[in-house]
């Protein structure tokens, strides 16, 4: 007797006036598809304000010019694609986001620095902004002095709905929804773990970097235009306050907050509570263990809330 199979339905979530909101995440926005829970969805999203065009010649969604022509932006910078909802998520359940793929869409991104932003804000006093060519087959970008350097594409803002009782907040500021969490372990291969707030959690994404270093100090990466493969699914089984993470090779926490050093003891504490919720071992022993092992990196020091996560290795949790 043969045995049928059925696969889950592909998804593909094109950007475009219809399914990007600009600048906010909001409750109230209603779910531009709904998936099952454990299905993949591919998403694309577009990056940039009508400044940050290139000169002719370079790749330019048509997407992106429909959107500069037709949605508003509403309070921060980002082009972001959803809400996807996701069938069965309730309030108090965890979304787990796997990113399976990440694409360059364009062949070119931008940089810019601002006045009175960034991790330096008084010490540059004029707007410049870069249009970075990259090559798609190699993988690098061309940077204006003749450097080369390798691309490592991943999404800056990864997020659910907020609370309803935030109403609409800005797209720039990390939050316990995550948001624009501009952390480039968040690769394929990674899962991130979000709180959900609203029936059907209603994820979006956007930001498209290129590359990016620890830190992200002029407030842009290479901003580009991305397509994201993601497998999302609800877990019921799983309590969070905050977003966490793993790839597959570290558990990460995270934390974000006006103080740098607010965000170190917050996502140390997640940490220690992490480890222990894994191996059967002492607070006291989980916090020598991070002494020993773990990690402390600044994620990105521009967005109102800077960041750190910290890196525990599965081999210093589990052994060899």
């Amino acid at each position: 007797m043969e045995w049928g199979f059925t696969a889950m339905p592909q998804h593909h979530l094109k950007a475009g006036p219809a399914s990007c909101h600009w600048g906010f995440f909001d409750a109230t926005l209603a779910p531009v598809v709904t998936i099952a829970s454990g299905a993949e969805i591919t998403i694309d999203s577009v990056s940039g304000p009508p400044e940050t065009l290139p000169p002719a010649g370079f790749i330019v969604p048509p997407e992106l010019l429909e959107i500069h022509a037709k949605t508003p932006r509403i309070i921060g910078p980002h082009m972001l694609t959803g809400p996807v909802a996701v069938a069965g998520a309730m309030p108090g359940d965890v979304l787990e986001v796997e990113i399976l793929d990440v694409k360059l869409r364009q062949d070119w991104g931008y940089n810019a620095i601002r006045p009175l932003s960034g991790t330096l804000p008084d010490d540059f006093h004029e707007v410049r902004l870069l249009n970075i060519p990259m090559d798609m087959q190699r993988m690098v970008a061309k940077l204006p002095w003749g450097v080369e350097l390798p691309l490592s594409p991943f999404f800056g803002v990864m997020g659910v709905a907020p609370p309803p009782a935030w109403g609409r907040i800005s797209s720039a500021v990390p939050r316990s929804m995550g948001g624009n969490l501009d952390n480039k372990e968040l690769l394929p291969g990674a899962k991130l773990f979000l709180p959900v707030y609203v029936p059907g959690a209603n994820f979006s994404c956007g930001d498209g970097h290129g590359v990016q270093g620890d830190g992200e100090v002029c407030v842009t990466a290479i901003e580009t235009a991305l397509q994201g493969r993601f497998r999302l699914t609800v877990r019921k089984d799983l309590k969070l306050d905050y977003p966490r993470a793993e790839t597959p090779t570290h558990y990460m926490t995270m934390a974000m907050d006006p103080d740098l050093d607010q965000c170190v003891v917050k996502a140390l504490r997640d940490m220690i509570k992490l480890v222990t919720e894994r191996i059967n071992i002492s607070r006291e022993d989980a916090y020598t263990l991070c002494s020993l092992a773990a990690d402390l990196r600044v994620t990105q020091t521009v967005n109102g809330s800077k960041g750190i996560h910290v890196m525990l290795a599965k081999t210093a949790v589990h052994g060899m």
